[in-house]
């Protein structure tokens, strides 16, 4: 393999503190040999050498996406691990979280091991997220989380079907903390969203369609952080989309309980006025909410209520997102996670450019207990890093994205922010055309 010079960048290091500082980046043998000032001929002697000029351009430790959705086994016509890592890459995603539903649900050391096993060869580091219960079913046995932990699952989840039952909650909380894994939870009370296609508030009045309240995600919100206090042990709130699930975590990490959070962008940009036009690629689970809302999460992020920005990537066929009443929740978004951020919380001023590669790459890191290093320029990290133009203004064209399927809530925005190049272990996966 090639060593990798990039030069004349500017780098973003949230582990360090770099921010913006003009410098130089060697990647050596799949790691970070070196980065900060200029690289000597001393560093490179001997190698064997691929220069890229970076003018313009600044260089950032990839971006850990803790919530992603693959699709592999089972529904492959909406995507797979290779095409899904192509769309990572394309968005500057070098890790990420995949979620257990599946078919099979990754749930036996079987259905893990493929997955891993095939995200080896895939362009971005793929980890996975193994079942809570058998199936993913409320009345299901708890899974064997240590033998599964053992085989290589880096989290536990329910995702879209929770674990209704507080005591199943509750010991696999236990066992997870046990064994050192985070526990990832969609909270959502399922029976206060049954049949819910959008936010409940005066736009689904409108529309003359059955919403989804706020309270389905606050109550099972309010369930495990009172879990998480009793037992002593942490638990992941996923995709938080409320201004109350965002009080809540803020107040029960103000007295010590071991509860944090992600959000996604959709949340901190958009909200359900966007359902007027009955577009079904703007339905997600949970809802966009209302402006009220919106704020607030851009607040949590502010203050260190939430802690990662993640995707919630969660591809579907056009076929299916052809109908509003019918199509499955879920849009896509790793291509656009990067450029939305900066939209919506550098330019306006919320964050900094560094506080949200921060949210997206080193504390996202922290959370899965990621490999020493990741999300990190420093010497000995994993050679994950991305180059992309802070400037850059782009139209968000479903056509010319990288994944199988096109349910993109970001389609025909324009976005500032342009990922140029993506290496993963020291390797180019990805340049923009």
């Amino acid at each position: 393999m090639k060593a990798v010079w990039v030069q004349n960048v500017k780098l973003y290091d949230p582990v360090s503190g770099l921010d913006g500082v003009p410098g130089e980046i060697l990647l050596q043998e799949g790691k970070i040999f070196s980065a900060g000032g200029t690289i000597t001929l001393q560093d490179t002697a001997g190698l064997e050498l691929e220069i890229v000029d970076g003018k313009g351009l600044c260089a950032a430790p990839g971006l850990v996406d803790m919530h992603v959705h693959l699709r592999d086994p089972g529904f492959i016509q909406k995507e797979d691990i290779e095409t899904g890592c192509r769309a990572a890459a394309a968005g500057g995603v070098t890790s990420l979280l995949c979620m257990p539903n599946t078919k099979p649900a990754i749930d036996t050391r079987e259905t893990l091991r493929y997955v891993l096993d095939k995200g080896e060869k895939a362009a971005v580091r793929v980890y996975a997220a193994a079942a809570i219960t058998k199936g993913l079913s409320d009345e299901g046995a708890l899974c064997e989380l240590e033998a599964l932990y053992e085989a290589g699952a880096a989290a536990f989840s329910n995702d879209g079907r929770p674990v209704t039952d507080s005591g199943k909650m509750a010991e696999a909380l236990r066992r997870a903390a046990a064994l050192g894994a985070p526990v990832v939870s969609h909270c959502e009370d399922l029976y206060l969203s049954k049949g819910g296609l959008m936010h409940e508030g005066s736009v689904s009045r409108e529309l003359g369609v059955k919403g989804v309240p706020r309270a389905a995600e606050e109550c099972c919100t309010a369930r495990d952080i009172a879990l998480a206090a009793a037992y002593n042990v942490p638990v992941h709130i996923c995709h938080v989309s409320t201004r109350n699930s965002a009080a809540m975590i803020r107040e029960a990490r103000a007295r010590g309980v071991q509860v944090t959070g992600e959000t996604a962008p959709h949340y901190f940009a958009l909200t359900h006025e966007e359902l007027r036009g009955r577009d079904a690629d703007k339905r997600m689970s949970p809802p966009l909410r209302e402006e009220e809302d919106r704020l607030a999460i851009i607040e949590a992020l502010r203050d260190g209520t939430l802690q990662a920005i993640a995707t919630d990537h969660a591809p579907h066929t056009l076929e299916e997102k052809a109908c509003f009443e019918t199509a499955p929740n879920g849009s896509i978004g790793m291509e656009t996670s990067l450029a939305a951020s900066i939209t919506y919380l550098v330019k306006p001023g919320y964050l900094s450019l560094l506080e949200v590669l921060r949210l997206m790459s080193s504390s996202p890191a922290k959370l899965l207990h990621l490999p020493e290093g990741t999300g990190s320029l420093a010497a000995g990290a994993p050679g994950d890093v991305i180059l992309f133009d802070p400037k850059e203004t782009w139209q968000v064209d479903p056509e010319k994205l990288h994944g199988k399927s096109r349910n993109a809530v970001f389609k025909g925005r324009m976005l500032t922010g342009r990922v140029k190049m993506t290496f993963c272990r020291g390797k180019l996966v990805y340049q923009d055309a």
